[in-house]
């Protein structure tokens, strides 16, 4: 088993600490796991310059395609992912916003439906579970199968030693993650993860090549026709019934809800 650890933060601080003592304890699970680390800061990824050409072309014509594309490959090719994002005014550190504003056209266009990942953040008083939440909620977009989330209040700035308390949450979090990704099982997608499916399928005619408006989310969604939510991951009848009710209302709205860009 292969687990990516991001470090969405700028330095090693409090929630990198408890990121480590997570793979501690998974190694005490499993001591075969294969642990890879990714530390955004030490890459000098630039900001995202809101270009939307990986809307528009596809990624791989981002000016900075780079940096990413390297990353994107190690996700694909890993069981399972833990995120470290500390808390920054509640929310996530402007390293992982622009490392998850790089890869905005996954909501367009999910991916990784075999995904798991595990988000970890402290903070010194409030807000970690707003930050875990938030990035959970993005990478459902992306296509994450499941993600756990280990928010935790270090009431500390940089002197966090996790607690006997914080351990034991750490340690049953950390298990249900393992036990799910060894299990390999898949989970039936959100209502909030369906719907958007199926919307952007039902309206990708209106961008395919030869339109006005061609993009590449016209070239991609053909790949699902008659499809619900992706290949292999179950889908209860009445999820595929109200899957269907929303590809219609797709229908409806693509003729009235075109976007365009400057040529």
């Amino acid at each position: 088993m292969k687990i990516l650890m991001i470090n969405g933060s700028p330095h090693k601080g409090n929630t990198w600490r408890l990121t480590e003592k997570v793979k501690e304890l998974m190694e005490t699970l499993d001591n075969t796991v294969i642990f890879e680390e990714i530390h955004l800061s030490e890459l000098d990824i630039p900001f995202c310059t809101g270009c939307s050409v990986c809307f528009r072309k596809g990624h791989i014509f981002c000016p900075h395609n780079q940096y990413i594309q390297p990353i994107m490959d190690k996700i694909a090719g890993c069981d399972g992912i833990i995120f470290a994002v500390s808390c920054f005014q509640g929310a996530v550190p402007a390293l992982t916003k622009n490392f998850t504003d790089h890869l905005a056209f996954l909501l367009h266009r999910p991916r990784y439906f075999d995904k798991k990942a595990l988000i970890i953040s402290t903070t010194g008083g409030v807000s970690a579970n707003s930050v875990t939440q938030s990035l959970a909620s993005t990478l459902s977009g992306w296509g994450f199968n499941k993600c756990y989330q280990l928010p935790i209040v270090a009431l500390s700035w940089n002197d966090y030693k996790p607690s006997e308390k914080h351990i034991k949450k750490a340690y049953k979090i950390s298990k249900e993650f393992y036990i799910d990704l060894k299990s390999k099982k898949l989970h039936s997608p959100k209502i909030g993860v369906l719907i958007p499916f199926n919307l952007f399928q039902a309206m990708c005619e209106e961008y395919a090549p030869g339109t006005e408006y061609a993009t590449k989310d016209g070239v991609f969604w053909k790949q699902y026709v008659g499809m619900r939510y992706a290949p292999g991951i179950p889908l209860p009848i009445y999820k595929r019934v109200l899957g269907k009710l929303i590809y219609q209302i797709g229908k409806y709205l693509s003729q009235k809800m075109i976007v365009t860009y400057k040529k």
